[in-house]
């Protein structure tokens, strides 16, 4: 069966797994987690009292909240039938807690910003909503419009998801604490990884290649991708490397080059310790040296030619249709774009390749593109939060035995914006350590009946489509994402970083320096400017306000 060969790869992986799991990971439950889970289970039936101060604890009558909800593309891939008020998300919560979400007011993603702005300047919030921007957070807390949820944190929150909140140090949520009051819940951004090539094997193997082992490999591969005119039609001219304008992200998404960036050090967008001081990542010389080694990759045809005129879907078309093979994204990439192709064309093989060559470890993080789930002021039961997300993404997963529909969405690549919160809270180093726990089952280390709910759902879709079982898109996406991907990492040992949080300013970057730098960027790349305009850039850079909020970032920041 096709891609039986690169199970070697996954097993390479394997050999090192004893002994490197997180303790703070627990999938076998202890004598006294099950006694709690009994105790727990004791709470359900409990008064308006009980419920309010314990995780699991059910209403004795139905609690109904107002929510705002963003959908997802394609009603988020539910399953016939199913609802934003109606799925296995809000069926289990009605069941464990006997609570229901009724959305006031639902939309996209891209446009769910410009709504929830309304509700704030008009005062008219739901009971529960997740917001997007920490300027909107600020603005909430500021106006009183939000409640303090210090002690629901305390009461209503389980221990594991205290410890997945723990695992990103004390920064996560002192971010969201204001005079010592915690204003919202943030959402845990778990460690993607960093962005691996994504090549077509079909060509490499149909032009006699050998495979990268190092960037410029991978560059060398492109360069004969595009000589050979893979991919093209009469009349067309080839795609090389396809490539975002905003040339990196500081979100989860695929199309950027940070990998180009990081190979010369470089950190643009972000705050950065360099030689002591903070400094933002574009302005330096090792961002210089980036932009001039793209500008060559432009040159020869690595990059995509028209990469400056391109929006992001025309980017996902032209690897879906099959004009380019080769971008950078992230481990989950089979999910997608790719999961389209293999539904109509399981002979486009595509290939991760980690070929990182800079570890991070000087690099702040920001709240700007966090989530965070706040609860309306006078609201009665503000615990609600604390309770769903504590079924959700502890209970489910970790000690249910009635979950097995929550725990299918995975599988069925359901997305995350059909939970009434759409959000997600797990451990930070969660990504990787699902995998290992997979594998290692594979291998025998560990038993199956050890896995958690969601390794399970994965661990079932990837044996399935590993033994011929299945030929369905969301298992060959299992497959490819959860092991071959992430097997890549954990064979080049990829280890996360711990992250260290700017204090009292996420660091934000007015919108009108932003796009300085990316015209200025482009610009460089295209050969439209030389690289000796990088100076002017930082030049003027700075003297429209990127001086002043470098002093005003290094002062509230001072000893970091």
């Amino acid at each position: 069966m096709k891609s039986k060969w690169k199970l070697p790869v996954i097993l390479g992986c394997i050999i090192s797994l004893s002994g490197c799991g997180i303790s703070n990971q627990p999938v076998q439950k202890t004598a006294s987690e099950q006694k709690s889970s009994t105790a727990e289970e004791n709470v359900r039936t409990g008064s308006w009292e009980s419920a309010a101060q314990s995780p699991y604890g059910a209403y004795p009558e139905l609690v109904t909240y107002t929510l705002g909800q963003m959908s997802g593309t394609n009603n988020s891939n539910l399953p016939d039938g199913n609802t934003y008020e109606d799925n296995a998300y809000t069926r289990y919560l009605k069941k464990i807690l006997n609570i229901q979400n009724e959305n006031i007011y639902m939309e996209s993603e891209d446009r769910y910003d410009e709504f929830v702005n309304i509700l704030i300047k008009d005062q008219t919030l739901p009971d529960v909503l997740v917001i997007s921007d920490r300027g909107m957070l600020k603005e909430l807390v500021e106006n009183d419009l939000v409640e303090d949820l210090t002690e629901v944190y305390q009461n209503c929150t389980s221990k594991r998801i205290k410890e997945m909140f723990e695992s990103y140090g004390s920064g996560l949520l002192e971010s969201v604490k204001f005079d010592g009051k915690l204003m919202a819940i943030p959402e845990t951004v778990t460690d993607h990884g960093p962005r691996l090539i994504w090549l077509r094997k079909d060509w490499i193997d149909e032009l006699g290649l050998e495979e990268p082992k190092t960037l410029e490999d991978a560059f060398d591969i492109v360069e004969a991708f595009v000589q050979n005119r893979m991919g093209t039609a009469e009349g067309e001219e080839p795609v090389g490397l396809v490539c975002d304008t905003d040339l990196v992200r500081s979100t989860s998404s695929s199309y950027s080059v940070d990998p180009v960036f990081d190979k010369f050090g470089s950190s643009p967008r972000k705050w950065i310790n360099q030689n002591g001081e903070i400094v933002y990542g574009s302005v330096t010389e090792e961002t210089r040296n980036a932009l001039s080694y793209l500008h060559e990759l432009y040159e020869r045809g690595v990059l995509d030619q028209n990469f400056a005129l391109r929006a992001q879907n025309n980017l996902r078309d032209l690897v879906v249709s099959g004009k380019c093979g080769a971008f950078f994204g992230l481990w989950w990439t089979p999910n997608n774009p790719l999961m389209d192709i293999y539904e109509t064309d399981k002979d486009a093989e595509w290939m991760p390749y980690y070929l990182q060559e800079v570890d991070w470890k000087n690099v702040y993080a920001s709240f700007s593109d966090s989530k965070y789930v706040v609860v309306r002021k006078g609201y009665e039961h503000p615990e609600i939060v604390m309770k769903i997300i504590s079924v959700l993404f502890d209970y489910s997963r970790y000690t249910a035995e009635d979950a097995d529909e929550v725990n299918e969405y995975f599988a069925l690549n359901v997305d995350p914006t059909a939970r009434p919160l759409v959000i997600n809270v797990d451990y930070n180093e969660a990504t990787f350590q699902i995998t290992k726990d997979i594998l290692a089952v594979m291998s025998g280390q560990r038993q199956e009946s050890t896995l958690s709910e969601i390794a399970k759902s994965y661990y079932d879709a990837a044996e399935k489509y590993i033994h011929g079982e299945s030929e369905i898109a969301e298992d060959w996406a299992a497959y490819e994402s959860r092991l071959v991907a992430v097997g890549r990492l954990l064979d080049g040992n990829y280890r996360s970083v711990k992250s260290k949080y700017l204090d009292d300013s996420d660091g934000e970057v007015p919108k009108s320096l932003l796009q300085l730098e990316k015209n200025s960027f482009i610009q460089i790349i295209m050969g439209v400017k030389p690289v000796s305009y990088f100076d002017e850039f930082v030049e003027t850079w700075y003297e429209e306000g990127g001086e002043e909020l470098t002093q005003q970032i290094r002062k509230s920041n001072s000893g970091k």
